[in-house]
């Protein structure tokens, strides 16, 4: 039977060469020689994904820039096609009460507007004036083909160029859009008017000349 010694006891296995001490710290090196490799892995792997991120980010962001405008074009396009369809609903409605203000314009040329009458008129022009409705074309207003209407022509020696000389039935504009030009008289000058207030001024010229001759010419000093 084998006896133990006692105060002995078993230590692992060391290399030759080499104390139990030495082992120790060469474990303790190989640990620490390790982690900044772990370290450096980790880190790109953390600016990869950054990276990732802000690519995402940037492409939602430019999603989002458009869209963004895309609604914004549709309000001012929605805007507009209002306000365009509530112009053009004005217009037909005012466009079918021509004839009734016509009515009125030759009730009251001839005296006709009176009583009751007088005062629905008037309301009735007063409601349409505030919707926009604008009465245009005077007498001895120079013709304009693109508010004017000529329905009858004439020649006058005291017009110098094409005039209304007669409003047969006023027209109507909303803003700058004509709902009915206005129809008119309309007068020329007299043809050769123009020549013969030439050679007058010519004749006149050629006197004065003349008398000036006559006379030995305007005094020297």
């Amino acid at each position: 039977m084998t006896e133990e010694t006692p105060g002995f006891e078993e230590k692992p296995d060391v290399p030759s060469g080499a104390t139990s001490d030495d082992a120790e710290p060469k474990a303790a090196s190989s640990k620490e020689g390790a982690a900044p490799a772990g370290d450096a892995t980790e880190s790109a792997g953390l600016v990869a994904q950054l990276d990732q991120v802000r690519t995402a980010l940037n492409e939602r962001t430019a999603d989002l820039q458009r869209l963004q405008a895309e609604y914004q074009n549709y309000r001012r396009r929605v805007e507009r096609d209002r306000v365009t369809v509530k112009e053009i609903a004005v217009a037909n409605l005012l466009t079918e009460l021509l004839p009734v203000l016509d009515d009125i314009g030759r009730a009251r040329e001839h005296g006709e507007l009176v009583g009751g009458f007088k005062s629905v008129a008037e309301s009735l022009e007063t409601v349409a004036a505030k919707m926009g409705l604008q009465q245009f074309g005077k007498e001895g207003e120079p013709f304009d083909p693109t508010i004017h209407e000529a329905l009858m022509h004439s020649y006058a020696p005291d017009v110098t160029e094409t005039t209304c000389v007669a409003i047969l039935q006023p027209g109507y504009r909303i803003g700058e859009r004509t709902i009915r030009p206005a129809r008119v008289a309309v007068a020329e000058p007299q043809p050769g008017a123009q020549t013969v207030k030439a050679e007058s001024a010519e004749d006149k010229t050629e006197a004065k000349k003349a008398d000036d001759k006559e006379s030995g010419g305007p005094d020297e000093g």
